[in-house]
């Protein structure tokens, strides 16, 4: 017997489908979304989802189709969740991407109220530690950020993993600034998109992870496994950002010359490092939970 945590495979079927049509909001889907949206579909039990691409693509599924078919009120609220995470995942929405959202809103018939308060608890979060380490020497940067972002994925709050993006990018910004570097939103991007870090991915994963694993804990008859632990959603985005921050200030520091061989060796490199850091400054990662 389904239990009220439990999503059905159209459910969550379309769940995918909503996350496709936020890729595709601003006219383009690449990879490595296409990737992250396939990963999540083999947790979530869902199998197809190049040909669930191919009928959006198509215009085979619209989004009133799409829609029609997320009835439970919390995949609906998760629905909407999700795709402004994803619009939002390079730190601006265009104006395509804001049209979407208003008629993926309206579509779910979500207030207004309560669409727009999911994700502005995390705003904060990000402004306060980005002005907090703008004084402390590089190193202490790094360090402090990535046992705050380890921290955010520990939190029962899932509105807390929103921040993590945006303080990567604060962080790649802050570090670009010691050097006297002057970075937009658009430069950031291309820079984590450099380093592979796909922001989309990243996103979508921790989903998968927290927002996913927190509404129910099955979801199609399955248990959300490994990628739903939250210590191994603390450890990655720990190592992530450590290894994002340790690249970008020597990438920034040496005149923006390293090559892109050199680039991906290091991010490779500093990410099993902090893999071994980690256990180190799990205790401070807990304790910056807590507080």
């Amino acid at each position: 017997m389904k239990t009220d945590t439990e999503f059905d495979t159209e459910t969550t079927q379309a769940l995918l489908a909503v996350c496709f049509f936020s890729a595709l909001a601003d006219g383009n889907i690449d990879d490595s979304e296409r990737e992250a949206v396939r990963k999540l579909a083999e947790e979530l039990g869902n199998e197809g989802t190049d040909s669930l691409l191919r009928e959006i693509l198509m215009g085979k599924r619209s989004l009133e189709t799409v829609v029609a078919a997320i009835q439970d009120p919390k995949a609906r609220l998760l629905a909407y969740e999700m795709a402004r995470t994803i619009c939002e995942a390079d730190g601006a929405n265009t104006a395509e991407e804001e049209q979407f959202l208003q008629e993926l809103r309206a579509k779910l018939s979500l207030p207004a109220t309560d669409a727009s308060s999911l994700t502005s608890d995390a705003v904060p979060i990000a402004e306060s530690v980005g002005s907090q380490s703008g004084d402390l020497r590089n190193e202490e940067m790094i360090m402090r950020a990535a046992i705050l972002n380890g921290a955010l994925e520990i939190l029962p709050s899932t509105l807390a993993s929103m921040a993590i993006l945006p303080l990567q990018m604060k962080l790649v910004y802050g570090l670009a600034k010691s050097h006297r570097v002057e970075l937009g939103a658009a430069n950031v991007k291309d820079f984590l998109a450099t380093l592979g870090v796909g922001l989309t991915s990243q996103v979508v994963e921790g989903f998968a992870r927290n927002l996913l694993g927190g509404i129910g804990k099955a979801l199609g008859g399955r248990l959300v496994g490994g990628l739903a632990s939250q210590a191994a959603g603390s450890a990655m985005s720990f190592s992530s950002t450590y290894a994002i921050g340790h690249v970008a200030d020597r990438y920034y520091a040496g005149g923006q010359k390293l090559a892109m061989s050199e680039i991906h060796a290091l991010m490779t490199d500093l990410t099993q490092k902090a893999k071994e850091i980690y256990s180190t400054k799990l205790p401070e990662i807990q304790e910056s939970a807590k507080n």
